[in-house]
């Protein structure tokens, strides 16, 4: 059965802070070719691999890997809460497989998918959340200590053999990254108020999530009036490379890539590439694959390295 790739960076701004009207429009213009794509591909089944941005895993329990058997939006930048469209059966397949294949990953019957995940939903999916059967991959990209790139790449192609056991018209999502620098805490340094917060922060109230989003929307303000002390800068020339890497299925590079590397050349959200390594990871199970990069645009406004990419085998 047939097999497609989309992977996009994602943006908590994109409803909240406007670029200049033209590299706006370019950008909105080019998710709505990729969700005319996804009409007209018409999965029977999305794998989505996303990150988490301290909305529905916290250092309490902190997996690298956790599928979601049963998964519903978040409800942070106004996406859901809603529950999304899991289909149980094929999710327990999954980790069945990779529990078989080495990778012993977590699961979860109450997984709150943040707008890592709910987003690219959303912008592809016509605004509809359970459009299409989709099981959740969350892969840690944001609480240290990280997967190594090398086990991400593991996990992908491992999944992506699992993929070829089904009779499905899959679509592989993966969203994340790619240079940003959001003003996420670190446990090792915020003071106690926030620790508490980063270890169960779990359903805050309106106010509360509504507080610590406005924080987001600041940094973005700061740096489109070029205030760079706000968060290290978009990395235009690293951002492209990736896209580059991608493209050429260079997985031995990207095996060699090290956390320190990615926080340094990335900023902190960079760490959340594992989402597209895991998701080309996944395709490259199906052998040799023709890739397209369709956008990208250092965006300060969205606080993103703004990419986006299919990909199909050859």
């Amino acid at each position: 059965m047939p097999i497609k790739l989309i992977c996009v960076s994602h943006t908590p701004l994109l409803d909240f802070a406007s670029p200049p009207p033209a590299i706006e429009a370019s950008a909105r213009a080019t998710f709505q070719k990729l969700a005319d794509q996804v009409k007209a591909y018409d999965p029977t089944l999305i794998i989505s691999f996303g990150p988490d941005h301290f909305n529905g895993f916290f250092y309490d329990l902190m997996p690298a890997f956790c599928v979601g058997v049963r998964a519903q939006a978040a409800g942070d930048w106004n996406y859901g809460p809603a529950p999304l469209d899991v289909p149980e059966d094929q999710a327990l397949g999954l980790i069945e497989h990779c529990l078989d294949h080495g990778i012993d990953l977590s699961y979860s019957y109450r997984m709150q998918a943040d707008h890592g995940f709910t987003q690219p939903l959303d912008l592809l999916c016509e605004g509809q959340l359970d459009r299409y059967p989709v099981i959740p991959v969350f892969i840690n990209g944001a609480a240290a200590p990280m997967p190594r790139i090398k086990r991400v790449i593991e996990l992908g192609k491992v999944i992506g053999e699992y993929l070829k056991t089904l009779d499905e018209r899959i679509l592989i999502i993966g969203s994340g990254g790619l240079s940003h620098d959001p003003p996420t805490p670190q446990i090792q340094t915020a003071p106690a108020e926030v620790q508490e917060f980063l270890i169960a922060g779990r359903n805050p109230t309106p106010e509360a999530r509504e507080h610590r989003q406005s924080k987001v929307i600041a940094v973005g303000q700061r740096l489109a009036e070029g205030d760079l002390s706000a968060a290290l800068p978009l990395n235009p020339e690293w951002d492209k490379d990736l896209l580059q890497r991608f493209k050429n299925a260079d997985f031995d590079y990207l095996a060699q890539m090290t956390n320190d590397e990615i926080r340094r050349d990335g900023g902190r959200g960079g760490q959340e590439i594992r989402a597209w390594i895991a998701a080309f990871a996944a395709l490259s199970a199906y052998g040799e694959y023709d890739a397209e990069i369709h956008y990208y645009e250092p965006i300060q406004e969205w606080i993103a390295g703004m990419g986006m990419m299919t990909a199909e085998p050859k």
